[in-house]
Parts: C-alpha cells; structure tokens; sequence
C-alpha cells in the first residue's frame, strides 16, 4: 500500500500580525492532520496558553482561529515534513520566508526551535541563543523558543514563551 501523501500546512499570514510563529517543517502527525504543532506530546498549545499569549487553551485545529488574535504561522520548509533531522536541506526555503516577512511585516517573530533560527541565521543551533534576539532594524522583533516538540523535552523551559509574552503585550 502506498504512503499516503503529506501535505505541506498552509501558512497562516496577513499584514500587520503581532507575532508570526515560524517552525522548521510540519511533524508527520501535522502534515497528515493539516494542523500546526498536531502531535499529542507537542507542547506548544499549552505552552502558549501558560506563558499568557492566549486567553485559553486551544487545540490544534483551531489553529486558524489564532489570525483573529494577531497571531500566524509559517514554516522555512513548506513542502518537507517529519522531525527536523528529517527534513531535506533543499527544501529549507529561507529566502522565500524572508520574502513573506518582507510582504506581510508582523511585529514579531518567533522560531519554535533553535533548529529553525540556525537555519535562518545561517549558524549552528550551539551559537543560538534562547529569548529576543538582537535587534537588526531591517527585521521584526525575532525571539528564539525552545522546541515544544516531546522529542526535545530535555532543553524545555517556559521562561523564553513567558519573555515573548511580556514583550507582544507591552
């Protein structure tokens, strides 16, 4: 029987957003499911609710309903999809990204892993550093988050969510 075919999440963007969350690829699970952070074991929706960036716990297919709030998501690669050792160099996409954070300028961004922000700095996970970022005028706000994915609970911490809370509220 054949694989069935992952499809790549749809991004989640409009102009002005206050805060873009930006992954490396879509998981397995939210590939097949069409969600963003699907995996039961992913923490990112509790982690959003705790830190304060939502006024409730929603639930993966609710992701949509997050634009209503400011909030969007993205990923660098848009057609991979699995852990983010799995996913193919070629088909990280960081000049388009770029692009679209160009044409839709949220207020901030988020990358949901160091993995991701390496790749868009163009620098080894090691040299990334968890919470807001230096500030480069020519982009938005980027604070780094650490994976909420269950595979990376040994680096877990709230405290970098909570940071980008306080800032998106101010």
């Amino acid at each position: 029987m054949p694989k069935p075919t992952l499809h790549r999440l749809p991004d989640q963007l409009r102009k002005d957003l206050r805060l873009v969350f930006v992954g490396t690829a879509a998981s397995t699970r939210s590939a097949e499911l069409g969600h963003y952070y699907a995996h039961p074991g992913n923490r990112f929706w509790r982690a959003i609710h705790e830190a304060g960036i939502t006024p409730r716990l929603y639930q993966p297919g609710e992701f949509a309903a997050l634009i209503a709030l400011g909030i969007g998501f993205t990923d660098l690669s848009k057609s991979g999809a699995g852990m983010d050792h799995q996913i193919a160099a070629e088909t990280i996409d960081v000049p388009g990204f770029r692009a679209k954070m160009d044409k839709y300028r949220p207020r901030t961004i988020a990358f949901t892993s160091k993995k991701a922000a390496s790749l868009f700095y163009g620098k080894p996970s090691a040299a990334i550093a968890l919470g807001r970022q230096e500030r480069d005028e020519r982009l938005p706000e980027i604070f780094v988050l650490p994976s909420p994915s269950g595979a990376a609970s040994g680096s877990w911490t709230l405290e970098p969510w909570r940071e980008l809370a306080a800032w998106i509220a101010a």
